[in-house]
């Protein structure tokens, strides 16, 4: 069988990935070419070969080959051959490996992209990733090793954890992973530039994609998590400040702070120092979050037991920041910029602005992550720093975030005069007033939902007058339609456009957070027939079945939900009770429109009575968040599209309306 070999085959992807690093900076050392190419011919065995492991693992893991112990501690016979799958990443040994083959497609694709070129270049990047993916490697072929035999093969394996087997959690890891390895190219091109003596804006012109990516792939690893999270856990929420959630969204932090920071220095020539400080920050924080998950130092729903692993990460963290921060201040002379800020009002300015509350929000979810643990080494008692202190700090900062989204990108460069500003803003500042008293008005007094709904709609309007500005000049330009002529803005500046729709995204999201602040909740314990009331809807439980599969036992309670007397659909919520496992789980059933979400959580059922006992939450605007999740896509999508240079140049030729558009933001 092909698993005999998986050791094998991770052994040689080392050695593959150790000849490839020395090749690289040995060819660089003897300006041979001919090492450089051996090099990447190394990187490309290693990903054969990581691939081999990959195929290897699976096929021991999908056969329930439970002579390996990875596969008897995360399978059993009667898990669905889907579930068997996706344990590739369930376990410690497993993702580490699945982490490593990642990185070497995402190398695969820098070289086929790069490698003409940038050939000077290659060198230096590629020597660094291999030098990454020697750790993973060195990991899974000596520490925690997913090919380890039993002693004795067992008949049945311990089976997956329950909360795992939900279809949010299938690609959950993988995307959330695309994001945390998927900064090592930007870093890799940051380090390398350093170590290269090149401190021009080069490498940020080609890493602006390469950002991209990771940071969209965190972001929608996000938020599925937080789909797993409202969908499995059965507490009505998507969002808990949970160390591991914190993990990830830390460098998606830093990612958003750097995306925004290297547009001052390809328009400027500013902030050289700031930026490599940033990529390196958000890849440092993408190893840090793995250490979080791995070491057992902290208590999550997430996170693995305690390991020896955990160590060699925190270590492998420090030496990225001694090592790369080492080459920033043997460079730092050649990065100091003569450019200066001119006005506080100016694009600029607010781009610096966000830049500094986005570290600064990452800051603070990094210390309330990082204090129990500190506090426990300190004084030795575990201080648990949960959601109140979270919410009390990062609130207002990304309030204050929110405004800067529709500020930042319409204040001119340089300096923006005080008539530009009213002609921009008069408007937006009218309908975020305007918001703010008519939902005080009706009775809203959440002030924080108040001040989202205010300056999301301030954004929003942002975002729909610089279209409608952008829109009719095309139409005096070139008679289009309104509709045409929004599309093609779109797709004649891109990164511009894509980037408005991102941030509409982000307002959505916003609102379905604020949302949260009308939650209500109550219990109610019905008999069959009986019924209870929250909002306008009226829940009549009609009674319960039971039954079992192999890989489980259920309890199922039929509901019929009716809207203002009327039925509108009947729903489900289950208890799961695994038998390998002997773990019980919670099924919601939750009815979702537009303005809000029916969710309903089964708590039990006496059998002699035949009542069941609910939660059951009236939750409204959740949908917007998912919702946001989407439109993100979409403008991400927009971004990433490549650019059209000839049909542009010929617009520049021929006169462009974008001239007309971008006058007041150049």
């Amino acid at each position: 069988m092909l698993s005999d070999f998986g050791h094998l085959f991770m052994i040689m992807a080392l050695s593959s990935a150790v000849y490839a690093l020395f090749a690289s900076f040995l060819g660089l050392y003897r300006k041979s070419t001919e090492l450089v190419l051996s090099a990447e011919r190394a990187a490309i065995a290693t990903t054969a070969f990581i691939t081999l492991a990959i195929v290897a693992l699976e096929q021991a893991l999908l056969s329930s080959d439970f002579r390996y112990e990875y596969v008897a501690s995360y399978t059993n016979r009667a898990l669905p051959a889907f579930f068997k799958f996706t344990a590739l990443w369930a376990g410690q040994a497993g993702s580490l490996l699945f982490w490593a083959w990642i990185l070497v497609l995402y190398i695969m694709v820098m070289l086929v992209t790069y490698r003409k070129r940038l050939q000077a270049d290659m060198p230096f990047v590629l020597g660094i990733l291999m030098g990454i993916v020697i750790f993973f490697l060195s990991l899974t072929t000596f520490v925690t090793n997913p090919f380890e035999l039993l002693p004795q093969p067992v008949p049945d394996g311990r089976g997956l954890n329950p909360l795992l087997q939900h279809w949010a959690m299938v690609i959950h890891p993988p995307i959330l992973y695309l994001g945390y390895v998927g900064f090592a190219i930007p870093f890799a091109f940051a380090l390398g530039a350093l170590m290269r003596g090149k401190t021009g804006n080069e490498w940020v012109k080609n890493v602006r994609r390469w950002t991209i990516v990771p940071w969209f792939f965190l972001g929608i690893g996000i938020l599925l998590g937080g789909k797993w999270a409202y969908m499995e856990l059965g507490w009505g929420g998507y969002w808990a400040w949970d160390p591991v959630e914190n993990a990830a969204f830390m460098p998606w932090l830093t990612g958003t702070a750097f995306l925004h920071s290297i547009i001052i220095q390809e328009k400027k020539d500013m902030l050289k120092i700031w930026n490599i400080v940033l990529i390196f920050l958000t890849f440092a924080l993408s190893i840090f979050g793995t250490f979080l998950t791995r070491s057992g130092v902290i208590s999550s729903v997430h996170s693995f037991t305690q390991s020896s692993i955990g160590p060699l990460f925190l270590g492998f963290v420090v030496f990225i920041l001694v090592s790369s921060f080492g080459f920033l201040f043997l460079r730092i002379d050649r990065l100091k910029s003569k450019a200066r800020l001119e006005s506080i009002v100016s694009r600029e300015s607010a781009f610096l602005i966000n830049n500094v509350v986005f570290v600064g929000a990452c800051f603070a979810v990094f210390w309330g992550t990082v204090f129990p643990v500190v506090s426990e080494a300190v004084r030795g008692v575990k201080i648990t720093v949960g959601p109140p202190f979270f919410n009390a700090v990062n609130v207002p900062i990304f309030l204050f975030l929110l405004f800067l989204t529709g500020v930042g990108p319409l204040v001119a460069w340089r300096k923006s005069s005080p008539q530009y500003l009213k002609r921009l803003f008069l408007w937006p500042t009218v309908a975020m007033v305007g918001t703010y008293i008519v939902l005080f008005a009706i009775g809203v007094r959440h002030q924080y939902a108040l001040l989202s709904f205010a300056l999301g709609v301030f954004v929003t309007a942002t975002i729909v007058a610089e279209y409608h500005r952008g829109a009719m000049a095309r139409m005096k330009k070139f008679g289009e339609g309104y509709l045409k002529a929004v599309v093609n803005l779109t797709l004649k500046n891109k990164r511009r456009y894509g980037g408005y729709i991102v941030h509409f995204a982000m307002v959505l999201i916003f609102f379905g957070v604020a949302g949260s602040a009308f939650d209500t909740e109550i219990e109610a314990n019905l008999k069959k027939g009986e019924s209870v009331k929250i909002g306008h809807y009226e829940v009549i439980y009609e009674g319960y079945f039971t039954g079992q599969d192999a890989n489980k036992q259920w309890l199922r309670t039929d509901l019929a939900l009716k809207r203002d007397g009327k039925l509108v659909k009947k729903i489900h919520p289950q208890r799961h009770f695994y038998l390998a496992q002997e773990q019980p789980t919670t099924e919601v059933a939750v009815y979702s429109t537009l303005l809000s979400d029916f969710y309903v959580v089964l708590v039990g059922v006496d059998d002699k009575t035949e009542a069941a006992s609910f939660k059951i939450y009236l939750k409204p605007l959740v949908m917007l968040v998912w919702l946001g999740g989407l439109v993100l896509v979409f403008g991400t999508i927009i971004c990433l599209l490549p650019d059209e240079r000839r049909g542009e140049k010929n617009e520049r030729k021929f006169g462009t309306p974008a001239k007309e558009v971008t006058a007041v933001h150049e």
